[in-house]
């Protein structure tokens, strides 16, 4: 079994000439979840609890589903 504190989630689409990066990173205190779209950042958050980071990613596969149904394409 994988353990959860080690887990890494990282995507990065592109359509045309703009980018977005989602990405999960264990920190020492929890997670940190962090959304840039081109050079911004637009999220960055920290997370303890495992079952809400969990919630987190769902719901950034629900919008990368989204995107690439519009033609967004991962890198």
């Amino acid at each position: 079994m994988e353990d959860i504190r080690l887990m890494r989630f990282e995507k990065q689409l592109r359509y045309l000439d703009q980018t977005r990066r989602y990405s999960i990173a264990p920190t020492s205190t929890g997670w940190e979840v962090r959304e840039e779209r081109g050079s911004q950042v637009v999220r960055q958050q920290l997370y303890r609890d495992w079952h809400r980071v969990e919630r987190v990613r769902q719901s950034i596969v629900v919008e990368l589903n989204a995107l690439r149904d519009e033609g967004w394409r991962e890198v």
